[in-house]
């Protein structure tokens, strides 16, 4: 697994045909290949073993609470943005089983979940994706406390990047500086490049397990036209980028603007769902519970994601902190674009438009932040 950003220092092409090579090494190697597929009327992460399940020919159209599959008029395996699902499903599971105890002569037998020993692959992972799983590393390995679950996942993960070629008209990463272009930790990254001529893959090497990855399929050295095509492919993407926002006012304006009456204007339309937070790449919220069989003999404690959008997530004694749907959007949005970077050192918001395209009524957070932190803010209106 690559885990710096240094420059890519190999390039290649392979065309479709190796692609099933790739995907035939990785399964070789142990690895269950997690890639993108079609199931039930969305493009979704899910194990693959061929080519054949990638969504071929499909595109997805995104607006504001909106998302509906298109035919595409050629056969790109990834002429498409992102869909509901992000691969921290795989790395921060939505539940996972902390301990086990079992009922003894001497009372109860706790027992530590085993480690973790699945080797996943990563097959088509946006720029965005990347800077994604960057900030949860962050949280769970390089903060104070380090998740030894997670840890031990993301060591057996191997990434192929997939340079973004068809931003959704929700995507923002170029503002968020984390896109389209793939940078950081990947092993390999593929640019698409397909045409009347061809159907190839750009392929460059990020770490030792992508060069031997690359050394065992049937690769062609890279041509200067190969990589022009492939920043072609980039610029035009960034070109096509669905909203431009300026994300550098967020941090210091969010904080100041706690009484904004956007706020309650948000409020009206918000659902307190979670939608957001469960498609976000970054959220990492949780819960703790304790379950017991009907014997007695045998219990287990569970980490679920939850949601800070939910009435119980800030409860403590005496009821919760954030009791109306104004002050726990506001907390979500201003820890998201604002105290994340206090925190970790970057913004929460990646500018993948998931949130924006999941909401059941459209609020976009893009357009929120942006209302918000305008530069002459209106007269204060009342506290959500």
């Amino acid at each position: 697994m690559r885990s710096d950003t240094e420059t890519p220092r190999a390039a290649a092409r392979i065309t479709r045909v190796a692609l099933q090579a790739l995907i035939d090494a990785l399964i070789a190697r142990g690895y269950a290949v997690i890639g993108p597929t079609v199931r039930d009327g969305a493009i979704v992460y899910d194990q693959l073993s061929t080519t054949a399940e990638l969504p071929a020919g499909w595109t997805d159209e995104q607006a504001p609470g909106r998302y509906r599959l298109q035919r595409r008029d050629d056969d790109a395996l990834f002429g498409f943005a992102v869909g509901p699902h992000s691969w921290k499903r795989y790395l921060h599971p939505p539940m996972e089983t902390l301990w086990t105890a079992r009922s003894s002569a001497d009372g109860f037998d706790f027992s530590a979940a085993p480690s973790p020993t699945e080797k996943y692959a990563f097959l088509g992972v946006r720029a965005c994706e990347l800077q994604a799983i960057a900030i949860q590393d962050r949280v769970f390995q390089h903060d104070r406390f380090r998740d030894t679950a997670y840890a031990a996942r993301r060591d057996n993960a191997l990434i192929v990047a997939v340079h973004c070629a068809q931003p959704a008209s929700t995507c923002f990463c170029s503002s968020m500086q984390s896109g389209p272009k793939a940078r950081g930790a990947f092993d390999l990254a593929l640019t698409e490049l397909l045409d009347a001529e061809r159907h190839d893959f750009l392929v460059e090497v990020g770490s030792p397990a992508g060069a031997e990855l690359l050394d065992s399929l049937a690769a062609a050295e890279a041509t200067r036209a190969d990589l022009d095509a492939a920043d072609a492919v980039i610029a035009q993407a960034e070109r096509r980028m669905g909203r431009t926002i300026d994300s550098s006012v967020f941090r210091e304006r969010l904080r100041d603007r706690a009484e904004h009456p956007r706020w309650t204007e948000v409020a009206d339309r918000c659902l307190s769902c979670g939608n957001c937070t469960m498609v976000c790449p970054t959220c990492f919220c949780t819960t703790v519970e304790d379950h017991t069989d009907l014997s007695g003999a045998q219990a287990e404690r569970v980490r679920k994601w939850d949601s800070c959008f939910t009435m119980e997530f800030s409860y403590i004694h005496g009821g919760s902190v954030r009791q109306s749907t104004g002050a726990r959007y506001r907390q979500w949005m201003t820890h998201k674009l604002s105290s994340w970077v206090d925190q970790f050192g970057s913004s929460g918001c990646v500018g993948c438009g998931r949130c924006i395209a999941w909401c059941p009524v459209g609020i976009d957070i893009a357009a929120e932040a942006t209302a918000i932190c305008a530069d002459t803010p209106p007269t204060p209106g009342a506290t959500p």
